[in-house]
């Protein structure tokens, strides 16, 4: 470093530096909360123009760091718009230098949302979260250019440099302050980009006799089915509705269900055969011809509101190695935190084949609580190679799946675990709850999947390979967070949706 004689100003100690120090790596942050003005859509969108605008003006401020002249941002290439923005929302762009030439300067950019409004019906105009894990909105490389004639090496340091007596020797230490030289300052990203919404539109007990919106005949169901599917479901389970039946009714029933519902659309279909009283493996088995895409496997016992469900260690155990044998898919539900330790124990003597997936039900009384530590607590314990999906009884559907959705996991919710849109009045469908789900989905920053992609990821396809994307192009080219609810309020809560229950958390 050159060594500046003794009486040197500031000044001339500041363009030293400057001269001495390699600026690739300067980096600033501009922070700005989206305004009514920026909406360029009804419903509140703001113009990813907006965001670009953020981006020249973290250049503009680089160019007057480093050359004291605003200079000019001549072009942005591979931009990436990844998530939506939000009048309301708090975005931090983030101008990185990367290259300097002669006169050219290659800077990299990102943009993040680290604040946004908390919508719902019930909650204040006013109310807003702060992102534990900023969402990346938007990314960039653009080229900026300050004329060789206009660089006039500013004291870009000079602020940063303390008053010293000795001014011969420069001090000690980062005067620069910014991050080390790297070109991606996101933090790495805590949950999967994508999300699995499953509408559960028959089940949990549920009837006519509770509201009149649930279907009950295969044509209703196909129709509730299309609806939801329509409203951003990639998934349709289906449960025991009357659970007085017979294991060979129940199973005629569902063959008819999955009939209709394959007539209409392409979704993931899941059947349960779980209802109170005494398990068996034929209960679960009979479903294996009814068509369905996977079924589900109850982990053992557990109590389902007043009644209670018995399913012993061994008839798990003969469930899932019979579907198993008949190359059924499986998903291993959990009422309780000993389901999951068993399903971990399957998983590990390949009982359960690799994929895990895994259904976690919230809010049943007498069962594990709809609390967001226990929704913590699950998402860290479970492995990273495992699927895992979370529904919440009643008023607890709401929170359950949005806190699920924060953690990384994949949702289900409908009719069959929640009839109320909000205190006193039912919801008319469940596409209801899957649209809104959708809508908080994309506003965390992450992006619904259709059926045909749940089926990869869900490991019940291969991915595509390159060359099937190839002929699929070639043809289309031809072709034409609230607070706990505690105890004394929990204990209303049913398993059925239907019972005691007036609200959703909307």
């Amino acid at each position: 470093m050159q060594r500046i004689p003794p009486g040197a100003s500031n000044q001339r100690l500041a363009l030293a530096m400057v001269v001495a120090m390699n600026p690739v790596g300067l980096a600033v942050t501009l922070r700005v909360r989206m305004s009514a003005a920026d909406a360029n859509q009804s419903n509140g969108s703001v113009s990813p123009a907006r965001i670009l605008a953020l981006f020249s003006d973290a250049a503009t401020e680089l160019m007057i760091r480093l050359d004291g002249d605003e200079g000019s941002l001549r072009a942005l290439q591979q931009v990436e718009l990844l998530a939506p923005v939000y009048v309301g929302d708090y975005i931090e762009a983030t101008g990185v230098l990367t290259k300097i030439g002669n006169t050219t300067r290659q800077l990299a950019f990102e943009a993040r949302k680290v604040a946004t409004y908390a919508r719902g019906e019930d909650l204040a105009l006013t109310a807003a979260d702060a992102l534990a894990s900023p969402i990346l909105v938007c990314r960039a490389i653009g080229t900026a250019v300050v004329p060789k004639a206009q660089q006039r090496r500013p004291r870009l340091v000079l602020a940063a440099l303390g008053t010293r007596k000795d001014s011969s020797r420069l001090p000690a230490g980062s005067v620069l302050v910014t991050p080390p030289p790297s070109i991606i300052v996101t933090p790495a990203r805590q949950t999967p980009p994508e999300v699995m919404l499953a509408a559960s539109i028959l089940g949990g007990g549920v009837t006519k006799d509770h509201t009149p919106h649930i279907p009950a005949t295969p044509e209703q169901a196909a129709t509730e089915a299309k609806r939801c599917v329509d409203s951003g479901a990639s998934i349709i389970c289906l449960g025991v509705d009357d659970t007085s039946a017979d294991a060979g009714t129940v199973a005629s029933r569902m063959t008819d269900y999955v009939a209709a519902i394959r007539a209409v659309t392409q979704a993931v279909i899941v059947v349960s055969a779980i209802r109170p009283g005494t398990m068996d493996a034929s209960s679960f088995l009979a479903l294996a011809d009814c068509g369905a895409d996977i079924l589900t496997a109850s982990l053992g016992s557990f109590n389902f509101g007043d009644a209670t469900v018995q399913t012993s260690r061994t008839v798990v155990r003969e469930v899932t190695t019979g579907l198993r044998e008949r190359g059924i898919p499986v998903m291993a539900e959990a009422y309780e935190l000993g389901h999951f330790e068993e399903a971990m124990l399957l998983g590990r003597d390949r009982v359960l084949p690799a994929p895990l997936r895994l259904q976690f039900v919230f809010g049943v009384p007498g069962a594990i609580g709809a609390h967001e530590t226990m929704l913590q607590f699950v998402s860290e314990r479970i492995p990273k190679s495992a699927l895992w999906f979370a529904a919440g009884v009643g008023r607890h559907q709401r929170r359950v799946t949005e806190t699920a959705m924060r953690l990384g996991g994949h949702v289900r919710l409908g009719l069959a675990d929640n009839i109320y849109h909000r205190r006193g009045v039912l919801a008319e469908t469940s596409a209801l709850f899957i649209e809104r789900s959708a809508s908080f989905a994309l506003n965390i920053g992450r992006q619904p999947v259709s059926p045909d992609r749940a089926r990869v990821l869900l490991s019940l396809v291969p991915p595509p390979t390159e060359a099937d994307t190839f002929v699929a192009q070639d043809d289309s080219s031809t072709a034409d967070a609230e607070p706990n609810v505690d105890a004394a309020e929990n204990d209303q809560a049913p398993i059925s949706s239907a019972e005691g229950n007036e609200a959703d958390e909307s």
